[in-house]
């Protein structure tokens, strides 16, 4: 991105005021609502009163490179002509300003109980003359009926301008437009000299500031980029908002005429009624998805990619082309969307239904982009073996932990090229993947990836229940409430002395019905395989049949059934991560070894070691 260009000013308040009323000034409408509460806005009209600074203001000059769709700013009224600049930074003390200093209407503020109120503003014009160190007392701020009450009694009334008169509370909205007011003063005080006196040195010790008050003022060329105008409202906007860059292109596409929210209220609410394993899709990663499918389109000119720039950079053309099926005759329905669905059909496949099981939900991205791309060519039983060996090399090596544009911008075309045969080497995620067989003791909780992608992979492998002896599926999951449970229960874990860091392990956990469950309860597993045996089993007249379905059961989790008959835990505990990581092997597709003194009781452990998170996720909760 080159260097931004801009000029700074020194610009009057009343410009400023006038420009908002007239509409050469607005706000670019990615710019959120904000309330600013009462004391900072007495403290601001406070400020003004004494010519203090009370920061710089950015603007941008339109007609350039980054159209956005204007809006103007709250109480002014509805504007025609289109702005010569949109303002950047500055929305809140401006809002403010504007709707105290311009407006008939009270001010929408705050309470300091943060419930939202509305409120005129007044100078206490004998205090302002008379008191120099509190300022902020100067300002009075009454309620919309301008009746301040104390419990039933009513404590000040300035609802006519005769009780203003009375008071000396100058209403701050006549700072610019005050002569009638003036007059008034002086009629209802029959022209007492030291009344008229008074209210000249007002006009000239306070009011004066508020007339010759200039505000610094940075316009940025109209020829900035909707990067630059992105970066920079982040890095100087006062109220600490950051921008997504979905709001951003809402935005620019809007100034366009074409409404990019609307479209994707349709379309979140077509993919998640259908789909509930897409229930945290956010807008951004739809916007991914396209940018990823319109560079690849390009990748002879242009790298394949879908940073914030290549995602700023795309018309509405091109997320039209991508977004939308035009061509076969459905407006709505298009490429990236469909590749979401067959990402959805991915996932049912191994076994993940709902978001929150979904390892990497920032892996949604890349596999519904190559999905996409791929079409039919996804759909041989060698294509489905390459991504799901893709998919789980990313889950179990933790790829996408961290920083993933740059991932995914790898993996569209290096998995594309592989499964079409235009590339023989491995793609760099599946190259790259390594997984210790020691990470096993420290996977204990949801927010590991492999945590979860363990137990999504014991359901695909066809683990049964313990005592309804079904195998996983979409219908039975949602129905019996599956989750992952402990084998060897927790009350049982600790009264054998067994640490929490390794009785929480992802070794000591399977998928169970929450029926199930709690029918196990705390007891030891050699008590509890009894009622299995009963529920379970189909037993003949010497119980062969109920011992094989037992074991049948217990091998299809990957445990021994001797060895939790005889409550061994930790002889348990080593054969079971030796049986996880042939699992994990065989889905990565490389040999992962173990070392059974990883898997002692003397053993160093991570006591709070969960590995990568999905970043992605964790911002949207």
């Amino acid at each position: 991105m080159q260097g931004v260009k801009f000029d700074s000013k020194k610009t009057a308040l009343s410009e400023l005021l006038d420009d908002l009323d007239s509409g050469k000034l607005q706000l670019p409408d990615f710019q959120r609502g904000w309330v600013w509460d009462d004391d900072r806005i007495r403290s601001l009209l406070a400020s003004l009163s004494v010519s203090f600074p009370i920061g710089a203001f950015t603007t941008l000059k339109t007609g350039g490179k980054a159209q956005f769709l204007p809006r103007p700013i709250k109480g002014s009224p509805p504007q025609i002509e289109e702005p010569d600049a949109l303002l950047l930074d500055g929305q809140q003390r401006l809002t403010s300003l504007y709707q105290a200093l311009r407006t008939e209407e009270p001010v929408s503020t705050k309470g300091s109980s943060g419930k939202l109120i509305k409120r005129h503003y007044y100078i206490d014009m004998k205090r302002a003359l008379n008191d120099a160190t509190e300022r902020d007392a100067w300002i009075v701020s009454v309620p919309e009926d301008r009746l301040v009450r104390r419990l039933r009694d009513i404590e000040l009334d300035v609802s006519t301008p005769e009780l203003e008169y009375k008071h000396g509370l100058f209403p701050v909205n006549r700072v610019f437009t005050r002569s009638e007011w003036r007059n008034g003063y002086n009629e209802y005080w029959n022209y007492r000299k030291e009344k008229v006196q008074m209210f000249d040195r007002f006009e000239l010790e306070v009011l004066k500031y508020f007339e010759h008050y200039h505000l610094p003022v940075i316009e940025l060329h109209k020829d900035t980029s909707k990067e630059a105008v992105c970066l920079v409202f982040e890095k100087i906007n006062t109220g600490g908002v950051t921008l997504t860059v979905f709001e951003l292109v809402t935005a620019a596409f809007a100034a366009e005429g074409y409404r990019l929210r609307d479209d994707w209220d349709e379309r979140k609410q077509r993919l998640k009624a259908s789909h509930p394993v897409l229930g945290d899709l956010q807008s951004d990663e739809f916007l991914q998805v396209v940018t990823l499918l319109h560079t690849m389109s390009r990748r002879a000119e242009r790298s394949v990619g879908c940073r914030r720039a290549d995602i700023l950079s795309l018309s509405v053309a091109d997320y039209e082309q991508f977004a939308h099926d035009k061509e076969h005759g459905d407006a709505k329905y298009g490429k990236a969307e469909r590749g979401f669905e067959l990402a959805a059909q991915f996932l049912h496949g191994e076994k993940i239904f709902k978001g929150a099981n979904v390892p990497y939900r920032s892996q949604i991205v890349p596999l519904a982009a190559i999905l996409a791309e791929l079409g039919v060519e996804a759909e041989s039983i060698e294509a489905k073996a390459k991504l799901r060996r893709w998919f789980w090399n990313g889950v179990l090596g933790e790829a996408y932990g961290g920083s993933t544009e740059t991932t995914f911008a790898r993996d569209l075309p290096e998995v594309t090229d592989w499964i079409r045969g235009a590339r023989s080497e491995e793609p760099s995620t599946i190259r790259d993947a390594n997984f210790q067989a020691s990470r096993l003791r420290t996977l204990r909780t949801r927010n590991s990836a492999a945590y979860k992608g363990i137990h999504a992979l014991l359901m695909r492998d066809g683990c049964i229940d313990f005592l309804n002896g079904e195998p996983v599926e979409h219908a039975t999951f949602f129905d019996h409430n599956i989750d992952i449970h402990h084998i060897f229960p927790r009350a049982w874990c600790e009264n054998a002395g067994i640490a929490a860091a390794d009785f929480n392990a992802i070794i000591n956990k399977t998928a169970l019905s929450a029926r199930t469950n709690r029918r196990l309860g705390g007891r030891a597993p050699s008590a509890y395989l009894g009622t299995v045996r009963r529920e379970a089993g189909s037993d003949d007249e010497e119980g062969a049949g109920a011992d094989e379905r037992v074991r049948e059961i217990l091998d299809s989790h990957r445990i021994d059934e001797q060895l939790l008959a005889a409550d061994d835990f930790w002889s348990f505990y080593r054969n079971r991560a030796a049986r996880l990581l042939e699992m994990i092997s065989e889905a990565m597709g490389k040999n992962v070894t173990m070392d059974d003194t990883d898997f002692a009781p003397e053993a160093d452990v991570e006591e709070y070691d969960d590995g990568p998170v999905d970043y992605s996720a964790e911002a949207a909760s």
